[in-house]
């Protein structure tokens, strides 16, 4: 089911990428859907004209007016977001807690680009924006976790006490924590902070395996992904999928 690896550790494998082992991070901690910020990254690579920023800044009002269109809206934003002044992210820190839904993700995403960029000018270092569907928390990113009875039968009580115990537990090991742990007829699903530095399965599987060794009924494969919270009918048809490979599904 999972298609992250026991070796998976984030950071080093962005470090790697970047071959810069100083690279600082800086992580979207709303969930935020993939697709919009997708539609956000190439719209604002697009739309960088050259403008004056003192005109930019002076349009903030258009920001709450309603009946500016929401195309205007966006493109403001991206231009906001791209201004290395404290000024543009003084708007964009204004705005975005009262954005209305419409746009509320836009303004999410510019308010964190624009940090980043200031970031960037006053450190004078290179600052990565790390972004998923789920969004982060103090330097660790928010994995949604599934894992599912030995048998057809769902977990007992007994077997649930021990399930939330060995989690907590496992987690807390690796500096990483739960945020909800929740229990259906098939599986238990799980919502979890996990550093970059900590191989992203490990606590998970630790947890698993500390439990099968009181009576064997968790499966050892289970579902992790840092996308979206899944529905029960994307976790049906997940678990459907044929493995991959020996231990996996």
């Amino acid at each position: 089911m999972d298609e992250l690896k026991d070796n998976d550790n984030i950071l080093d494998r962005i470090r790697e990428i970047l071959g810069d082992p100083s690279t600082s991070f800086s992580i979207l901690e709303h969930q935020i859907d993939i697709k919009v910020q997708m539609e956000y990254f190439e719209y604002s690579k697009s739309h960088r004209s050259k403008f004056e920023t003192e005109d930019v800044l002076a349009q903030e009002p258009k920001l709450y007016d309603q009946s500016v269109p929401l195309d205007e809206k966006k493109l403001l934003l991206v231009k906001l977001a791209s201004i290395d002044k404290p000024e543009a992210y003084r708007v964009l820190e204004r705005f975005s807690p009262s954005a209305p839904a419409d746009i509320k993700d836009w303004a999410v995403m510019a308010t964190q680009e624009s940090r980043m960029l200031l970031e960037s000018q006053l450190l004078d270092e290179q600052q990565v924006f790390i972004s998923t569907g789920l969004g982060g928390k103090d330097g660790k990113l928010r994995y949604y976790v599934v894992a599912f009875p030995e048998q057809t039968e769902s977990f007992t009580a007994s077997q649930q006490k021990l399930i939330e115990s060995e989690f907590e537990y496992s987690l807390k090991q690796s500096n990483a924590e739960i945020e909800s742990l929740e229990f259906t007829p098939e599986h238990v699903c799980i919502m979890a902070l996990v550093p970059l530095s900590v191989q992203v399965r490990l606590p998970f599987k630790k947890a698993i395996d500390e439990c099968n060794s009181l009576g064997r009924f968790i499966k050892d494969a289970f579902i992790i992904t840092n996308v979206k919270k899944l529905t029960d009918d994307e976790i049906k048809e997940i678990v459907s999928k044929p493995s991959k490979d020996e231990g996996e599904e």
